[in-house]
This record gives C-alpha cells, sequence and structure tokens, in this order.
C-alpha cells in the first residue's frame, strides 16, 4: 500500500529488513516478535512514505479505467471489486491505511492496538470510522456500475 512501483517495494522491503536487524536488540519481548516486527515494518513504511514528495494520484476511480474483457463475469466484478477497494484505500490517511490494512489481514483489535499504539477502543471507533470513509468513497462507484 506504501509503495506503487516494484523497486519501490523491494527497496522498502530491504529498508525493513535492516530496521528490524538494528533494533532487534532493544526488543523487550512485552509483544509477540510478529506484532513487534509488523510494528517496525508498519513504520518504517510510514517514515519511508513521508520522505517521498508524491504528487496526488490523479486518476479517478472509474469502471472506465477498468476496462477487463468479458470472459468470467465472477472473477472480473470480484476483480474489479478489489480494485477499486484499493484504489479507495490509497485515499486514506496513513494512519487510516494502516488500521484497514490491519483489520484486512483479520488482526484482531487487540493486535491491532499493539501495533499502532492506539488503545482498544480507539482502534474499534477507527475502523468503524474507516468504513463509513469507504463507503462514502465507494458509493459513487457502485451506483456508476449499477
Amino acid at each position: 500500500m506504501y509503495c506503487k512501483h516494484e523497486e519501490a517495494r523491494k527497496d522498502l522491503f530491504q529498508e525493513i529488513v535492516v530496521q528490524l536487524w538494528r533494533s532487534f536488540p532493544s526488543f523487550r519481548g512485552d509483544s509477540q516478535v510478529t506484532t513487534w516486527m509488523y510494528r517496525v515494518a508498519l513504520n518504517t513504511a510510514i517514515s519511508s512514505f513521508r520522505k517521498e514528495v508524491r504528487k496526488p494520484d490523479e486518476e479517478s476511480i472509474s469502471n472506465k479505467v477498468y476496462q477487463i474483457p468479458v470472459s468470467n463475469k465472477l472473477k472480473q466484478e470480484q476483480e474489479e471489486q478489489i480494485s477499486f477497494m484499493y484504489k479507495a484505500i490509497e485515499q486514506l490517511s496513513q494512519v487510516e491505511k494502516a488500521v484497514i490494512m490491519l483489520y484486512l489481514e483479520e488482526y484482531s483489535y487487540d493486535e491491532i492496538a499493539k501495533i499502532t499504539g492506539m488503545t482498544r477502543t480507539n482502534v474499534g471507533v477507527k475502523i468503524n470510522r474507516i468504513k463509513a470513509k469507504l463507503q462514502k468513497i465507494l458509493k459513487p462507484v457502485y451506483n456508476e456500475i449499477r
């Protein structure tokens, strides 16, 4: 979610590995290793994202952008929905992206709270607000498809 291009993803992955290596001596064991690793990776990705000066994505969400040949209609609809969802997620703030991606990866509210440093209650509120925001973003697209 934080890199659009393959090379940038590879660079970010390497930076995450370096940061994990550097910060391992300071790992206290207060949480699971995977939670700690995810938090380091997320912080590294957000820091990297902040360093880059990006132009706003001028590509709009539209089914005209995603002209896919009609072969397997169900598969096509699923791919379009996933594509629209990722385009909508790209419009969220960095914190919102992090929270919703953890949620979509089926982390519990407690795990998301540990990774992001939020309270469990705040995670629940954020997820509900993000869902509402995504629905608002996707509603015109959904109406256009129908």
